[in-house]
């Protein structure tokens, strides 16, 4: 029987810097197995029960990977010349062949610019406090859809 799941987080980098948090009172919910949370942080909390709470660390290429070398590109720096915040650091929505990426600019020379697709905690091990604050039965339609409708399951919800 699947579940749905909802978890308040906070989540710090290895120096312990927050990078992320739930809202309060609003956790993340979650449909058991439909791969909207990173596997591994899935896999050791899905058996928690509500008001568990859990460290869970995990290594980078169990987060977002590793910083992957074929995620970067030099581009000519004319081919951005219409785009006024083009300095390092900032990041750049992309049409790609294949829908949108957002993609960090890293470096900058007089002719190119390069580029970095990688996901931004890509190469960073993570810690994650978790408390699980709800845990119930995926709705049939739950199920089919492949994701929660709300924390009870209400299906005050339209696609």
């Amino acid at each position: 029987m699947r579940k749905v799941l909802a978890f308040n987080y906070v989540l710090k980098d290895q120096n312990g810097q927050i990078l992320d948090k739930s809202e309060k009172g609003q956790p993340l919910p979650f449909l058991e197995g439909a791969g909207q949370i990173l596997p591994k942080l899935e896999e050791k909390i899905k058996d928690m029960k509500e008001g568990d709470k859990m460290n869970v660390k995990l290594a980078a290429a169990d987060g977002y990977g590793e910083v992957r070398d074929n995620m970067f590109m030099d581009v000519p720096k004319e081919e951005l010349a219409h785009l006024p915040q083009l300095e390092i650091g900032a990041h750049l929505r992309l049409e790609l062949g294949n829908g949108q990426h957002i993609v960090r600019v890293s470096k900058m020379s007089d002719t190119h610019v390069t580029l970095d697709g990688n996901h931004p905690l890509a190469g960073q091990p993570l810690e994650f406090d978790i408390e699980m604050a709800l845990v119930r039965p995926a709705t049939e339609e739950e199920l089919q859809h492949g994701h929660p409708h709300g924390l009870h399951g209400d299906s005050g919800h339209h696609h």
